[in-house]
């Protein structure tokens, strides 16, 4: 049976009463078309959203920074982006390839991990860039942390992939 059929004319109760059975373990939802290799699990945005919206945010604030000289508009923009990039970011890419799998934490728990680990990796990088020519200033520091935060988030993304192909075989191997 589908979800769609199961939860019809339900309404949010029956949504509820849902995602009640999956946090206690009485139902189980299954993706009938699950992705097979890690191309089709990069594409499915069911899987991969949060990689997605890293991606995102790292290229906007990137590409705010220069833009606020020209549109003065934009530093309210930079603000609220440069303290996400900063204070969250780096830190929720190293928790998501930490802990790969969903229930290994809650969301609040991910969250406060997230920022307790940003606030320590930030302050390493900017150590790390003292001691070369670039020095602590703008572009370095945030061309360091995008690249610590794009490739912590990829390797997130790779152990979440062998995670899904584990549990896919792992289901496989069961029902045959």
């Amino acid at each position: 049976m589908t979800l769609e059929e199961y939860v019809r004319g339900g309404g949010y109760g029956k949504l509820r009463e849902v995602y009640m059975k999956v946090l206690v373990g009485e139902l189980e939802l299954r993706d009938p078309n699950p992705p097979r290799t890690l191309k089709d699990m990069i594409l499915n945005l069911a899987y991969t959203a949060w990689y997605w919206a890293v991606v995102a945010l790292v290229a906007v604030t990137l590409a705010v920074i220069p833009l606020t000289d020209a549109i003065g508009v934009l530093k309210y923009a930079r603000y609220v982006l440069g303290t996400v990039y900063v204070l969250l970011l780096p830190g929720y890419a190293t928790v998501e390839a930490l802990y790969p799998e969903e229930r290994s934490l809650k969301p609040l728990e991910r969250l406060a991990l997230s920022i307790g680990l940003s606030l320590a990796i930030v302050p390493l990088i900017g150590l790390a860039l003292n001691y070369t020519p670039l020095g602590i200033r703008l572009w370095p520091v945030t061309i360091a942390i995008a690249l610590y935060t794009l490739t912590t988030a990829t390797i997130a993304l790779y152990r979440k992939y062998r995670i899904h192909m584990i549990t896919l075989e792992a289901r496989e191997h069961t029902t045959s």
